[in-house]
């Protein structure tokens, strides 16, 4: 369908309201311009009715005031107001009435000039009938114009009426219904509603204006939706933020709130697998050179690897591992890295933890030990120059052979509790200055190098974080106590040490040496050091036992359950 504007539809109703009220105008007041001639033809003819009665008393006179009456009427006849009646708009009858005025007064003029006041006094009568024709049709004439001009007014003021209307109701039907219909549909719009059907127009401009609110409101759909899409994507990332947060926090405060051991941190797996499920999760914990610690979470690793990704459990200038994440799909790096960061965190405060309470553990066995010495060293030192004095002073008549016997006993016993304080003195000295057990046997072993020639080894694989801080000192004191046997008592040259997980369990810590063998060491059973052992090894929940190696020599094979309270 062609569209026309509506501009030009206003403008042409303008137009025409404007040229019909023009036209009258102009049509009003011509017809009073013609109007206006009208009161001056009718007071002259008036006046021609006078003027001839009076031209009836200079009739017989043949004065020269006759001939300026005859002149006076002339120009009253012959006058612009009565000329007009000769116009070609002037009606005929007119015309006719007063062209028979003008004949009729030739006549009367001729009974004047011949001063036949008879003559004229008889058709004076007949002449003022048709001077009085004349002022009525003049009358008329300026009747007609007059309803001529109340008619064309009248019917002009119908035309604007009229008009005036279609123009109303072509608005109302054409532009304020359309307008209407688009401020229901903006007020429909700025509820939320862009489901709005826009009012058809032939005209150009309420079309446009109507294709432009219905794109607006397809625009503002468009957009609306998307900021929708936003918020609940927003909101779903919020809401998987604060989970992850929440994950993290409960599982820092999980590990916080207790010892850090295997369980703890595979609990911690397991809660981070339950929020992605669809992602098999382990830890490696290596340290130095220490045996990998591989915690897996509930469902295992499989055997088909996807896409593996370690994310390194580094925390300051500490390398404890990685956290290993084997997924079909991208896994969520954020959080697995800020899981491997608290994981670290948690390890490096455990350990810190476990260094200081060693610390306060080998600070508390110094004092013991400077106790010890300065009280039962003194008085052994004291008994063993006690015991001499009265070796050498004793008269011959006193010595006997069981007096003798006697006195090298009680000595051998001085000497052998003298020695066996300083050993427990020595033991009660051992310092652990880092959370690292290997560090701390290899720097014991060092210690017990420099003071003999026997070659030693070690050989450690033990995870890190599998022995808790009370355990590193019992197996510290306990492996040295076996070695110092080995060194003094099996006449060895060869000490092997190894540390290894025996099972899910147990941890095994063998000392064995190529020395005298095991039937020594059941003669010294009753042994003060080994006695120790025992005692050490049941502190741990675990025990000491001595076999023989097959190539010689002894083994001793210490086995107990790591993170464990002490008995």
């Amino acid at each position: 369908m062609k569209k026309g504007s509506l501009t030009s539809t206003i403008l042409g109703l303008m137009l025409t309201l404007i040229l019909l009220s023009s036209g009258l105008a102009i049509f009003a007041i011509i017809n009073l311009s013609y109007s206006l001639g009208d009161a001056r033809a009718i007071n002259a003819s008036g006046s021609l009715r006078m003027q001839s009665y009076r031209l009836m008393f200079y009739a017989n006179s043949g004065s020269e005031e006759a001939v300026d009456k005859i002149k006076e009427f002339e120009n009253t006849l012959y006058s612009d107001a009565l000329k007009r009646s000769l116009d070609w708009k002037t009606p005929e009858v007119l015309k006719q009435q007063y062209q028979l005025v003008i004949h009729k007064w030739k006549v009367m003029r001729s009974y004047i000039e011949e001063e036949n006041s008879r003559l004229y006094a008889a058709a004076l009568k007949d002449f003022v009938d048709t001077i009085d024709l004349l002022v009525l049709e003049t009358e008329h004439y300026a009747a007609f114009k007059l309803k001529l001009l109340a008619v064309s007014q009248i019917i002009g003021l119908g035309l604007m009426l009229f008009i005036a209307f279609l123009a109303v109701r072509f608005t109302k039907k054409k532009v304020v219904v359309p307008l209407q219909q688009l401020m229901e549909s903006a007020n429909t719009i700025s509820k939320g509603n862009f489901n709005v059907e826009m009012p058809k127009t032939e005209y150009v401009e309420l079309t446009a204006l109507s294709n432009a609110f219905e794109s607006t409101a397809k625009e503002l759909s468009a957009l609306y939706q998307d900021l929708e899409g936003q918020v609940q994507d927003k909101t779903l990332a919020l809401t998987r933020t604060n989970n992850e947060l929440k994950l993290l926090y409960d599982n820092l405060v999980m590990l916080h709130s207790g010892k850090l051991e295997i369980s703890s941190l595979k609990a911690a797996l397991n809660q981070l697998r339950a929020h992605e499920p669809e992602t098999f999760l382990r830890l490696v914990i290596a340290q130095d050179n220490e045996e990998e610690l591989v915690i897996e979470a509930d469902g295992g690793w499989p055997e088909e690897t996807k896409s593996q990704t370690h994310f390194p459990l580094d925390f300051e200038s500490n390398q404890l591992g990685y956290l290993e994440a084997n997924s079909s799909k991208e896994p969520n790096y954020q959080l697995f890295e800020n899981f491997a960061i608290m994981l670290a965190r948690s390890i490096v405060i455990y350990n810190a933890g476990e260094q200081r309470q060693q610390l306060a553990l080998m600070d508390e066995r110094g004092v013991i030990a400077r106790e010890l010495h300065d009280s039962i060293g003194q008085i052994l030192s004291f008994l063993k120059i006690q015991v001499s004095l009265l070796s050498k002073g004793l008269d011959k008549t006193c010595r006997s052979p069981q007096v003798e016997l006697q006195i090298s006993e009680i000595n051998e016993g001085v000497n052998t509790a003298y020695v066996q304080l300083r050993e427990l003195l020595s033991t009660f000295r051992l310092t652990i200055k880092d959370p690292n057990l290997s560090h701390a046997i290899e720097a014991m072993l060092e210690q017990l190098r420099s003071q003999s020639n026997v070659k030693i080894s070690l050989d450690y694989k033990l995870p890190m974080q599998l022995l808790g801080a009370h355990q590193h000192i019992h197996v510290l004191q306990l492996t040295r106590e076996a070695t110092l046997n080995a060194i003094k008592h099996a006449d060895a040259d060869e000490i092997n040490i190894r540390c290894f997980k025996s099972s899910d369990t147990h941890v095994t810590i063998t000392i064995s040496d190529n020395g005298v063998g095991i039937e020594q060491v059941k003669k010294r059973d009753q042994h003060f050091g080994i006695g120790i052992m025992h005692e050490r090894a049941s502190r741990l929940s675990g025990i000491v036992e001595f076999s023989g190696n097959p190539e010689g020599g002894t083994r001793v094979t210490l086995k107990f359950p790591p993170q464990q309270e002490p008995a």
